[in-house]
């Protein structure tokens, strides 16, 4: 149960989104991994405009394990990044740290074998930061500012309290609360449920 987090005073309301393990790519390391000149597959376009998931998928090897049949995700990127939740990374043998998207220096790399064989990389691999899209008309309404930490309760099967969420504001942005499987699991929601967020006026 949520105590003294002043859900009583929960009145904007976020739609959740689950995001699985998948990998983003640098220009460089799709023609590695998939030919000179390659241009990846939309397959479905996702919550946030202008990013989808692709057809293709590659292979992470890690020093402990393998995941298969890991989603790209679309468009090309400066850098490569490897987004994984706790469980993955612990099966892979990677020690991923807590990270914001886009912060990669410093970070564990991995091996990704595409069509044309293995591509190492030396850094790349995180666990990301639980995160809420705002557009930037939102997060006005919500007295909410770029790189705020806010709370947000999720009241389902189990009542979860989510503190210190980073929040992401842009005018590209489309309202959207981000939890990786470990999380979402954890909590028991699914897309599309409710989390609500609190101690805002």
């Amino acid at each position: 149960m949520c105590c003294e987090c002043g859900c009583e005073n929960s009145k904007w309301a976020v739609p959740i989104g689950i995001s699985n393990r998948h990998i983003h790519l640098s220009k460089e390391h799709i023609e590695a991994l998939f030919g000179e000149g390659y241009e990846l597959t939309n397959i479905k376009d996702l919550t946030q405009p202008g990013q989808y998931a692709c057809k293709e998928v590659v292979t992470i090897v890690g020093t402990k394990g393998v995941l298969h049949g890991v989603r790209i995700l679309g468009p090309a990127r400066k850098d490569t990044q490897v987004e994984l939740s706790q469980t993955d990374a612990r099966q892979l043998g990677i020690n991923a740290p807590l990270r914001e998207s886009g912060d990669v220096q410093g970070t564990p790399g991995c091996i990704i074998i595409g069509p044309k064989g293995p591509l190492v990389i030396n850094q790349g691999c995180i666990v990301a930061k639980t995160h809420v899209h705002f557009h930037t008309e939102d997060a006005k309404r919500m007295n909410i500012k770029d790189k705020d930490k806010i709370d947000l309760l999720v009241k389902g099967q189990r009542t979860v309290c989510f503190c210190d969420v980073l929040a992401r504001v842009g005018d590209t942005m489309k309202l959207d609360f981000h939890l990786d499987t470990d999380e979402a699991n954890a909590a028991l929601v699914k897309n599309g449920d409710l989390a609500y967020i609190i101690n805002r006026d």
